[in-house]
Formats: structure tokens, C-alpha cells, sequence
């Protein structure tokens, strides 16, 4: 039976500085890249091997499929980039120290922009410095100023039904190597997770995630690889 392996980046330099990054490319930590090998050799450990790949266009999530990829022998498997995986973009609040942003606007406004289904952070200025309208990479792309969870979903979902469920039903063995927030857009779907309790659904750096589908493409329940 196919199987979607999901695994979010290693630890990334903004996450070592409790920075919000979003949309913001920022590279892996030391730390960050050997939680991307040790997700590899678990994978090759429990004989989970993918047969195609997905990421975004981020290189804290690209860096960590190569490393992981690498590490199970299976660099040389297709691998498609897509914005669509991107983390949820913070909007205004790109940049900025988490506790040093919770001091100023305090604690409750905090967790609402980073935890609430849909309420977004404030939006992006124009020209500030983490704009990315001249990034070549978005070329084409209407870059949003700020989302929420909900709107993070939106894109992430349909492009999950149209160009990996495909690939899934066809009996591949599929990675995403993603963020928290598209991963978590994922993880409401195939658990069928309610608005509610997603909020609080954590999802760790560099720990590979499982579905196993069945022959009608129904996803079983979502279990750590280091558990099976």
C-alpha cells in the first residue's frame, strides 16, 4: 500500500533565535541539518524508502530533504518545489523576537496571531525589509502580504489533491519535507482534525510523520516512524 512520509525542516537559525520566519528564507542550524541525516537513517532503519519527493521553495525545507534523502540512499528520486508548501507567511511580525513581540503587544495578541484559525497577523509594508517582491524565485507568484492558518490551508490542500494525491494513488512512496503550518494544513485534512484542536497540534523538527493509505486511498491513522 503507498504511504506520504511528512517531515518539517530541522531546526532553522531563526528557530534557534525565536524569530518569526515565515515566508523569509533562512538556512538550517548545525543542529538543523543533523536532524535532517537522522530522519534519513530512520527512514532507511525501518525501510520506509520514498520513491518521490515534494518541498517548497525554502531552504531551510529543501536543504533538509537532500540531507534526509542522502542519508537513505534515495537522493536520486524525483523531487518537485512548490510555493504551495511554504510556511504560513507572518506577515508583519516577520523578523521580529517572539518574546520581545509578546512583551510589546502582549502575550494574548501574540498567541491569537500565532495560534488562531483565522485571525492573521498584521501585513507586510510594502518595500519593508523582508518584502520579497523582487525574490526571482516568486516570480509570477502573488505573494501575500500575511496569513492565517485557514488561509494557509487554501493553497496548500488544493495542491496537495491535484499534484500529490495523484502520485500517492498511483502506489508511490511519498516525502513532503515542509513547514510547521503546511504540514499542520495537512495533518487537519488526513485526521480529519477540527478547526478547534488544530491550533494546538504540534508538529517537531526533523521527526517523520506516516500515513499508510489503503486500497481505497484512505488514509490510516498518522503514527511517528520512530514508533513503528
Amino acid at each position: 500500500m503507498p504511504s506520504l512520509i511528512l517531515v518539517r525542516h530541522g531546526q532553522s537559525q531563526w528557530n534557534l533565535e525565536n524569530r518569526f520566519t515565515g515566508w523569509w528564507d533562512v538556512d538550517l542550524t548545525e543542529q538543523g541539518e543533523n536532524e535532517a541525516r537522522a530522519a534519513g537513517a530512520l527512514l532507511a532503519e525501518k525501510g520506509v524508502l520514498p520513491t518521490r519527493a515534494f518541498t517548497s521553495l525554502q531552504t531551510r525545507a529543501i536543504r533538509t530533504l537532500h540531507f534526509a534523502l542522502h542519508a537513505c540512499n534515495r537522493l536520486w528520486i524525483p523531487e518537485v518545489k512548490d510555493w504551495r508548501l511554504n510556511e504560513r507567511h507572518y506577515g508583519g511580525l516577520t523578523g521580529l523576537d517572539k518574546a520581545e513581540t509578546a512583551a510589546r503587544h502582549g502575550e494574548d495578541q501574540v498567541k491569537i496571531w500565532r495560534r488562531s484559525f483565522d485571525t492573521p497577523p498584521p501585513p507586510l509594508e510594502a518595500g519593508s525589509t523582508f518584502d520579497l517582491a523582487s525574490d526571482p524565485r516568486y516570480a509570477g507568484i502573488a505573494v501575500p502580504a500575511t496569513e492565517s492558518l485557514k488561509d494557509t490551508i487554501a493553497r496548500v490542500l488544493p495542491y496537495y489533491e491535484s499534484a500529490i494525491l495523484p502520485v500517492i494513488a498511483a502506489g508511490e512512496t511519498v516525502i513532503i519535507s515542509a513547514h510547521g503550518n503546511s504540514l499542520r494544513a495537512l495533518v487537519k485534512h488526513l485526521s480529519g482534525i477540527s478547526d478547534a484542536d488544530i491550533t494546538g497540534l504540534e508538529i517537531p523538527t526533523g521527526q517523520p510523520i506516516v500515513y499508510d493509505f489503503n486500497a481505497d486511498m484512505v488514509p490510516g491513522e498518522r503514527h511517528y516512524l520512530k514508533d513503528r
